[in-house]
C-alpha cells in the first residue's frame, strides 16, 4: 500500500505529469486532473448543518453553499379530519378486487392535504472572479478523505503555482476557503456572493434575497423562504461571508470583495436560519451569524484548519477499509471508473466505502437534520423530489451504513426525526385510520407533516414509521446501551399499538393483513388493475394500492419481534407482548408464486413494470431480518428469481440494495458485478449515486452497506466474517468496523483466508462468531475457553471488557 497522500502533489521543482508518480493511498483520495464542468462533478465538503460543492475553476470558481434548515413554507400540518369515517369501504373494496375504487376514495379522503410537500433550497453560491492572463499548464484537485478538505492546485505559464484548500468546520460552524501561492503578491481577485432565485416558478414572488457589502471586508445574502403550497414561507437567512488577507489590499464595492497582490487570502462563510424545530421558528438568524464570526475572530487560519481536522479525525479514523490495488487505481477518479470495464480495480471498492462513510459524518451530526435524499447538498430551488426525506427506500438507506461504519453518533438526526414525526403521525392514526398509536408514510420534509402524499400510488404504504423504526432498534443492537432503549421504547410501542388496531383479519384466510396497502412503487398486475386517468396527480397512471403487501408482512413481522424482546429486556408490558406474539404468528407469511419468485403482494399478481428499481419484498433479506440462508433455505431460490428476473441494471439506490441482497446470498462476485455496473453508469464522477439522471445519497452510501455485508455479518447472532468474499478481493484489511453486541473488530486476510483477528467488547456480551479458520482466542495472554458449534462457528464470552485476539492454527 502506498503512503498516505503528500500535503500537495506539486513542489517547487517537480510537476507530477503522470499518474503513477504521485505517493498516495487511493482508498482515500478522490483527484482529478480538471475542474468540475457541472454541479454533479464537483466535490462537496459539509459539516453536518452547512454543506458546499467546490468547482475548483481557475477563471471563475463557484462554491454553491447549502444551510440544512433553509426550506420553503413553515409549520403545518397535512392530517385530513375524518377520513377513519371511509376506511372501512376503502377496505373493503380492496378485499373485492376492485382497486381503482378503493384508490379513489382513498385519494378524495385518506390524501393528506396539502398532497404535496415543502422543498429543500439553495441558500448562496460564492463566485470568484479571476484576472488569469497565464495559461494553466498543470492541473490537479482532490478529496483528501483523511482530512475531509478539497485542494486545487495549478501551474501557470509564468511558472506560479496556485493553492487552495476548502474544508467545512464543525467546531467553528464555517465554511473555510484558503487562497495561497509559492509566490508573493499574486493572489488577486473579486468576489461576490449571490442568493438563489426560483427562476421556474417565479410567480411565487413570496420570498427574496438582498445582496449587500458587509464593511470593508464581507459580503452577505439575507431573505426570506417562499411560501408554497398555501404553506407560508417562514423562514428568514443569512449568509455572510468574511475575508482576511495577507498582504496586498482589499475593499468593497457595492456587491463586490475585491483583492489585490496579497500573499493569501482566506475566506470565512457562515450561514444561519430562524429555525429551532419543526414547530418553532424564533431563532434570530442575524445573531446566529453574527456569534459564529465572534468565534472566528482573532483565531489562525492554521489553529482553525487543526481544530476541524481533529474533529473530522475523531470520526473518520476509527474505520478503514483497504482492498487490492491495480495499476488502474492510481488513475484519476473519473478515469478509474471508466478503466474499471477492462481493469479489476478493488481499492476503488474501498475507496467508495470510506468515500460514503465521508458523506454521512458530512451531512448527519447530532444537533443536525438527517441526511435527506441529496445529503445536504443541493444547487435547485425545485430539486427532484424535493430534495426532502423519502422512506419507502431511500432514507432508511442513507443510514443503513451508520451503525456498521463506527458512526453512531450520525444516527442520531435520524432517532430524533422519528421521535418527531410520532407528534402528526398521532394525529394522522386518530384521524384517517381510527387508530391509537402513531403512523408515518413514505415522505416527510423539516417540518415532519405525516399525512400520505403525492397520491394514493405512492401515499398508501403505512409501514414508512414502522421501518425507521426498526432502525432504532438497531442502534441499541450495536450499543447495547440501556438507557438509549428506554428512551426509544415508547416510539416502537406507538408504531405497534397503531398496527394492532390497523390490521384487519382476511376474509377467507384469516391472515392479519395491512388494507390499504402497497409495495413500493410497483404496480400489481392481476384483476382490476390496469393504467387510468388519476384525479388526485392529474396524470395517465396505475395504482399500487392492495392489501398485505409483502414488505408490509416482513416489516411488521420485525418490528412486532424487536418490541417483544425490548419489552422483555425492560420487564415492560408483558400482556400487550403477548397479545403482539399472537398478532405476529398470523402475519401472511413469506410466499412463492406460480412464476417460482417471491411474490411481492399476498395475491399471486405479476407486475405492470418488468424491471422495478424497487426490491420492496425482499426487505426481509435484507436489511431485515426474516429470510436467510440459514433459517428460510426453501425460499431462498424464489429470492434469487427475483434477483434474476430484475437484471443487474437500475437506479444507484437500486443497485446499492442488489449488492446487500446478493451479500446474504454469499454470492460476492456476483455482489460485485453489480458494483462495477454501478460504478460505470450510475455513479458521479465525486461517487455521489445517480437515481437515474438526479444525483442522490442513497445509492452511495447502499453501496457502502453493500461492501460491508460482503465482508462481514452479524444479522444472526453470529459474527460471520468474509461471506461474500469476491475473489478479486483476495486480501484485505478492515479495522474498526462494528457489529451487533457491542462489538468492534479489526481483521485481515490473504489469499482469501482471515490472517489477522481483534474482537473488543464494549458491552460484555457472548460473541459467537465465524471465521472459516481453527483458532484460538487470547485475553490477557491467556487462551480462554470457546464453544464450537457444528456450523464452525465458536462462541465465548466478554464479561471482561476489552480486546480479544484471534490465533489461527
Amino acid at each position: 500500500m502506498k503512503a498516505v497522500f503528500l500535503l500537495s502533489i506539486f513542489t517547487l521543482n517537480q510537476i507530477f505529469t503522470n499518474a503513477q508518480d504521485l505517493t498516495y493511498d487511493p482508498s482515500l483520495i478522490l483527484w482529478y486532473d480538471q475542474p468540475a464542468s457541472e454541479w454533479e462533478e464537483a466535490l462537496p465538503v459539509g459539516n453536518g448543518r452547512l454543506g458546499a460543492m467546490i468547482f475548483g475553476k481557475y477563471d471563475e470558481e463557484r462554491i454553491q453553499i447549502n444551510e440544512e434548515t433553509y426550506w420553503s413554507g413553515g409549520p403545518y400540518s397535512t392530517t385530513v379530519r375524518g377520513g377513519y369515517k371511509i376506511l372501512p369501504e376503502i377496505q373493503k373494496y380492496i378485499f373485492d378486487g376492485e382497486p381503482l375504487k378503493a384508490h379513489k376514495l382513498f385519494g378524495r379522503h385518506l390524501m393528506g392535504y396539502p398532497v404535496e410537500q415543502q422543498k429543500y433550497q439553495s441558500a448562496a453560491d460564492l463566485h470568484i472572479f479571476f484576472d488569469r492572463k497565464d495559461k494553466v499548464k498543470q492541473y490537479r484537485r482532490w478529496l483528501d478523505l483523511t482530512t475531509g478538505i478539497v485542494h486545487v492546485e495549478y501551474l501557470t505559464d509564468d511558472n506560479i503555482l496556485y493553492k487552495r484548500e476548502i474544508f467545512a468546520s464543525s467546531p467553528d460552524q464555517a465554511i473555510i476557503t484558503r487562497f495561497s501561492s509559492d509566490k508573493k503578491n499574486k493572489i488577486s481577485f473579486e468576489a461576490e456572493l449571490r442568493g438563489v432565485r426560483n427562476m421556474a416558478h417565479s410567480n411565487y414572488a413570496t420570498d427574496y434575497f438582498r445582496m449587500d457589502g458587509a464593511g470593508d471586508d464581507g459580503l452577505t445574502v439575507y431573505g426570506k423562504s417562499a411560501d408554497y403550497l398555501g404553506v407560508e414561507g417562514k423562514i428568514k437567512y443569512r449568509v455572510q461571508l468574511k475575508a482576511l488577507n495577507d498582504g496586498g489590499s482589499m475593499r468593497v464595492e457595492g456587491t463586490r470583495l475585491i483583492v489585490e497582490n496579497a500573499d493569501a487570502v482566506t475566506l470565512y462563510i457562515v450561514a444561519a436560519t430562524n429555525f429551532v424545530n419543526y414547530k418553532d421558528v424564533s431563532a434570530d438568524q442575524d445573531l446566529r451569524v453574527a456569534r459564529y464570526l465572534e468565534n472566528i475572530e482573532g483565531r489562525s487560519y492554521s489553529n482553525i484548519r487543526k481544530s476541524s481536522v481533529e474533529d473530522y479525525k475523531r470520526l473518520f479514523d476509527r474505520v478503514m477499509l483497504t482492498l487490492p490495488e491495480t495499476e488502474n487505481s492510481y488513475l484519476p477518479t473519473d478515469k478509474r471508473m471508466k478503466g474499471l470495464e477492462n481493469t479489476p480495480d478493488p481499492a476503488l471498492a474501498a475507496l467508495a466505502y470510506n468515500f460514503g462513510r465521508y458523506v454521512l459524518i458530512s451531512s448527519s451530526r447530532a444537533g443536525t437534520q438527517p441526511a435527506n435524499l441529496q445529503g445536504i447538498w443541493n444547487e435547485d430551488m425545485n430539486p427532484s423530489w424535493d430534495s426532502k426525506y423519502t422512506t419507502n427506500i431511500n432514507t432508511e438507506m442513507n443510514y443503513w451504513p451508520v451503525e456498521s461504519g463506527n458512526l453512531s453518533e450520525c444516527a442520531e438526526p435520524l432517532i430524533t426525526m422519528v421521535k418527531e414525526l410520532t407528534d402528526q403521525g398521532s394525529d394522522v392514526a386518530r384521524e384517517h385510520y381510527g387508530a391509537g398509536g402513531w403512523v408515518f408514510h413514505q415522505n416527510t420534509d423539516i417540518w415532519r407533516v405525516a399525512a400520505p402524499m403525492d397520491g394514493p400510488t405512492w401515499g398508501t404504504f403505512t409501514t414508512g414509521g414502522a421501518w425507521l423504526t426498526t432502525h432504532l432498534w438497531e442502534h441499541y443492537l450495536y450499543s447495547m446501551d440501556m438507557d438509549y432503549l428506554k428512551d426509544v421504547y415508547p416510539v416502537i410501542k406507538g408504531s405497534v399499538e397503531f398496527f394492532m388496531d390497523f390490521l384487519v383479519e382476511h376474509p377467507e384466510k384469516g391472515w392479519l393483513v395491512t388494507n390499504p396497502s402497497n409495495s413500493p412503487e410497483n404496480p400489481p398486475d392481476g384483476p382490476g388493475y390496469r393504467y387510468f386517468y388519476d384525479e388526485v396527480t392529474g396524470m395517465y397512471y396505475f395504482t399500487t394500492i392492495c392489501y398485505g403487501s409483502t414488505i408490509d408482512m416482513q416489516i411488521l413481522h420485525d418490528l412486532f419481534g424487536y418490541f417483544i424482546k425490548a419489552a422483555d429486556i425492560l420487564g415492560l408490558d408483558t400482556g400487550m407482548a403477548e397479545e403482539v406474539k399472537k398478532a405476529r404468528s398470523m402475519l401472511v407469511p413469506p410466499l412463492i408464486g406460480s412464476d417460482n419468485t417471491l411474490q411481492e403482494w399476498t395475491e399471486d399478481y405479476a407486475q405492470l413494470e418488468e424491471k422495478h428499481r424497487h426490491f420492496s419484498h425482499m426487505y426481509g433479506l435484507y436489511p431485515g431480518n426474516v429470510i436467510s440462508v440459514k433459517k428460510t433455505p426453501e425460499l431462498i431460490d424464489a429470492c434469487k428469481n427475483v434477483l434474476e428476473q430484475r437484471g443487474n441494471g437500475g437506479t444507484g439506490f437500486s443497485r446499492g440494495w442488489k449488492m446487500a441482497l446478493w451479500a446474504r446470498f454469499h454470492d460476492g462476485n456476483s455482489a460485485n458485478r453489480i458494483f462495477k455496473g454501478y460504478i460505470q453508469e450510475q455513479a458521479y464522477p465525486q461517487l455521489f449515486a445517480k437515481c437515474y439522471t438526479p444525483l442522490q445519497v442513497d445509492g452511495t452510501l447502499g453501496v457502502t452497506a453493500g461492501i460491508t455485508e460482503m465482508l462481514i455479518q452479524s444479522h444472526e447472532e453470529v459474527i460471520n466474517l468474509l461471506p461474500a468474499l469476491p475473489d478479486e478481493w483476495s486480501s484485505g484489511n478492515f479495522l474498526g468496523v462494528r457489529a451487533r453486541g457491542g462489538f468492534t473488530l479489526n481483521f485481515s486476510w490473504e489469499s482469501n483466508n482471515l490472517t489477522k483477528l481483534e474482537v473488543l467488547s464494549m458491552a460484555g456480551e457472548k460473541c459467537r462468531i465465524l471465521t472459516g479458520s481453527n483458532c484460538e482466542v487470547i485475553f490477557n495472554g491467556r487462551q480462554i475457553k470457546t464453544r464450537k458449534y457444528t456450523d464452525g462457528s465458536i462462541e465465548f464470552s466478554t464479561q471482561k471488557k476489552g480486546k480479544y485476539y484471534f490465533i489461527f492454527l
